[in-house]
């Protein structure tokens, strides 16, 4: 059976065109806000992420205005696109549009077309936040998976509880550093601090994952391994 589908994003951000093309279409841009670790070379763009790692043809590319790329069709007819445009505006901000399109195959398409969403709203948001908060400046990209979770009620609470918030707005402490929470939703929470950009997801097989961007400071995937390990584990 499969699903067709389709979801459109659009933010004004105060950052210049150019600033949006490095964050949208570079290697080092993307790696500050999206996940993993990312290249785009030879009309490519390649990312790592644990075991998955997918490239991406790209489609267009008309800098610093249109860039595109696409998975390509699988035998099974799955496949996602992504379309980003970029419009500048008076006062230096930005006005940028991204189209999500693709299409996953067989009956059970339902429970991971709703962790696509969900995640997806995060990875916007953080390009949103990125954009505001540190426009130009290139993150290290840390990626932590945690223990399997059976409970991911229990698991959440025990994350919220971590940094004292769980909703859009409300202040925190993470990392020994103030920060507030600029997403939230079912799966995803991020958090900005004043040198980082902090995520949690609930991964689709069952992992809690840490997915940060580090501007300054020396943290290390061990540190946010144990860190996850230790809060998701405590009774």
């Amino acid at each position: 059976m499969g699903h067709l589908f389709e979801g459109h994003n659009e933010a004004e951000v105060p950052a210049s065109v150019e600033e949006v093309w490095a964050a949208i279409a570079t290697g080092p841009g993307i790696d500050s806000w999206y996940m993993g670790r990312n290249e785009v070379a030879d009309g490519h763009v390649r990312m790592a992420f644990g075991d998955y790692q997918p490239t991406s043809t790209i489609t267009e590319w008309d800098p610093p205005h249109h860039f595109a790329h696409d998975s390509g069709k699988a035998p099974d007819g799955r496949f996602i696109a992504y379309e980003f445009l970029v419009e500048g505006r008076e006062h230096a901000s930005t006005v940028l549009r991204l189209v999500t399109s693709g299409f996953l195959p067989g009956d059970d398409w339902a429970d991971e077309f709703e962790a696509m969403t969900y995640g997806g709203q995060l990875f916007f948001a953080t390009l949103v936040t990125y954009l505001h908060h540190f426009a130009g400046r290139t993150a290290t990209p840390l990626t932590v998976f945690g223990p399997m979770i059976q409970n991911w009620d229990e698991a959440w609470k025990k994350i919220h509880n971590a940094i004292g918030g769980s909703e859009e707005g409300d202040r925190v402490e993470i990392a020994g550093t103030e920060g507030v929470v600029y997403f939230s939703n079912p799966h995803t929470l991020g958090i900005r601090t004043e040198h980082a950009l902090y995520r949690f997801l609930r991964g689709f097989f069952g992992p809690m994952i840490a997915a940060h961007h580090i501007f300054e400071g020396t943290e290390t995937e061990e540190t946010w391994q144990n860190w996850l390990t230790e809060t998701l584990e405590a009774k």
